[in-house]
């Protein structure tokens, strides 16, 4: 029996896919979304915002973990496919449900959100293709991307629901703004730097004032839209 059969055999006798600990903030963050996902359902939206930030955390550093592990090139590709399956869930469907439901589940916000989250789909499986085919080439990290990425909703929208539950942004139409604005951004050539660990750094710090200011203003008693 060939060495290739061998692993078939193996892989047959457990579980499918991987569950080491290069995956486990992957997982988490798509869980993490899926809670985002009930919370808009029920009209929660600081519940939900909350559920994007820590979604967001947790891809901002699910690479890093999985680096930190000599990996078989299955592996590899598992860790490629399962970030952006994620990714979709996180940083698509969440934010699209989100604008779709505190827009007041208007027809012409549905094909806004309908679009952005095509767009998330398109960038990310485009991703998926441009990173194979660059992890076959060579063993370097990645130094930036093609189109905005899409978990800088993580961070936007929940800035958007800042000033919108302070009126300093009046009105719904904000959300459907800011999924135009970034959708495009999701398709558009832009080579954009990947950032380092100071880049890292500041937008966790920028997370954490965001969650910090929302847990005051709900412990205040502030009417939280």
């Amino acid at each position: 029996m060939s060495k290739t059969e061998e692993g078939e055999q193996k892989m047959k006798k457990k579980l499918l896919g991987y569950y080491d600990y290069t995956v486990i903030l992957t997982y988490c963050g798509m869980l993490f979304a899926f809670c985002g996902i009930l919370q808009v359902i029920k009209g929660a939206y600081w519940d939900a915002v909350l559920s994007l930030m820590l979604a967001g955390i947790c891809d901002m550093f699910d690479g890093a973990v999985a680096s930190t592990k000599d990996r078989d090139q299955n592996e590899k590709r598992f860790g490629i496919q399962i970030d952006s399956l994620s990714d979709l869930v996180s940083f698509g469907i969440l934010p699209g449900l989100f604008v779709y439901m505190i827009s007041g589940q208007n027809a012409v916000v549905g094909i806004i959100s309908a679009l952005f989250v095509l767009s998330a789909l398109i960038r990310l499986a485009y991703f998926n293709v441009l990173e194979e085919e660059r992890q076959n080439r060579t063993e370097e990290k990645r130094k930036s991307y093609l189109g905005i990425p899409v978990t800088n909703i993580a961070i936007l929208l929940p800035a958007c629901y800042l000033l919108f539950s302070h009126r300093l942004l009046r009105h719904v139409i904000c959300f459907p703004i800011l999924l135009e604005l970034l959708g495009a951004g999701f398709l558009l050539p832009i080579e954009i730097k990947k950032p380092g660990v100071a880049g890292k750094i500041a937008i966790v710090l920028a997370g954490i004032l965001e969650a910090a200011f929302m847990i005051f203003i709900y412990g205040m008693g502030y009417n939280v839209r």
